[in-house]
């Protein structure tokens, strides 16, 4: 394959990191970028001497874009991924592919069988600090408990898409990289217990900051934005039963009625510990204590896309598989489920993650 042509659907923050990396490496060209504001489309496009579109559909009709990367509200992802591959593009989608899990082994099943490229961004697993982990691990014998925090204060909480659970998904959906990342370093889970809690508002329809949505309905009309369901907190606290017999208590919860910020990942093994504070981490042993060598998170979105150009150019294997992928989201679906039924849910398990 030559030079890649790509558009882009989205003009939020992924969308501009993944214009600017698309930018650097000479092995890419942006086309054209989409976005339900078209002056936010224009103010990305224009200094990568693209083309601005009001429509991801003119987007991906068009015959000069090999590759379609999807960066707008998770509600939109399922549509516009099934549309771009059946018109035979390359797709790479942030986080999570769809809302439904069966629409989400559909496209994992078309993309197969269109023998065309699916990617499913998930940067954290490239950072430094999932890296430090994952190398500590070996220090600390059998994993057997994680308690993982990601707590986030916003106050007033922002009128984004972000707060709508139709545009979003039930937050530990929509966020399913906290799973990710646990599964990436302990394998299969087999049950999830749920609970969660939402402080609701009711506003108007212009209470919504439109302006953050970047999308339109999959019939190309505006986003509807009278939605009643915002809210202005959530907090999801699931416990996680991996197959290998850890039990991982996982917390996550963002709004008004958080009062401090945590981001905390702490792993006890059979013979030490791994415990991780913002930026910061430790591995404990029974006679020392080291401190980890904790890279950045700066420039992931850069690594991902070099990953992406190397597959497509190279034929280079990504750093995730979309099999990983579909198990995190089945485990997110697991707790919104368990969350709604009050019990535990058991997660249908794959072959091989």
């Amino acid at each position: 394959m030559g030079l890649i042509a790509v558009g882009i659907v989205g003009t939020g923050y992924a969308a501009k990191a993944r214009a600017d990396a698309l930018q650097a490496d000479g092995r890419s060209r942006l086309i054209a970028v989409a976005g339900r504001n078209l002056e936010k489309a224009q103010a990305l496009s224009q200094p990568h001497e693209a083309e601005a579109l009001a429509s991801w559909q003119d987007l991906i009709a068009r015959s000069d874009i090999d590759l379609v990367v999807i960066a707008n509200v998770n509600r939109d992802h399922g549509t516009i991924v099934r549309a771009a591959l059946q018109a035979g593009k390359h797709v790479v989608v942030e986080y999570p592919l769809a809302l439904d899990i069966a629409e989400a082994e559909s496209m994992i099943q078309l993309a197969a069988a269109q023998n065309l490229l699916l990617h499913v961004e998930h940067i954290e697993l490239l950072s430094g600090i999932h890296l430090a982990i994952r190398e500590a691990l070996g220090a600390i014998g059998s994993p057997f408990y994680v308690r993982y925090a990601s707590l986030a204060t916003q106050r007033p909480a922002p009128k984004k898409w972000t707060y709508y659970p139709d545009l979003f998904g039930f937050p530990l959906v929509g966020a399913v990289s906290r799973i990710h990342r646990l599964t990436h370093l302990f394998g299969q889970v087999s049950q999830v217990s749920c609970q969660a809690r939402f402080w609701y508002r009711f506003p108007d329809s212009e209470s919504l900051d439109s302006e953050s949505l970047d999308s339109e309905s999959p019939d190309g009309e505006p986003l509807a934005i009278s939605t009643p369901n915002f809210y202005t907190s959530c907090l999801c606290s699931a416990q996680l039963q991996f197959k290998s017999g850890l039990i991982a208590d996982l917390t996550y919860g963002k709004g008004e009625a958080i009062w401090q910020n945590e981001r905390s990942l702490h792993i006890q093994g059979e013979t030490g510990a791994v415990l991780v504070e913002g930026q910061k981490g430790k591995l404990v042993l029974a006679d020392q204590t080291h401190e980890l060598e904790m890279g950045s998170r700066q420039g992931l979105f850069a690594q991902d896309t070099g990953r992406i150009l190397d597959y497509l150019t190279e034929g280079t294997p990504l750093y995730v598989t979309l099999e990983s992928s579909l198990h995190a989201l089945k485990v997110a679906d697991a707790a919104r489920r368990s969350a709604e039924l009050g019990h535990t849910v058991t997660v249908e398990l794959p072959q091989s993650v």
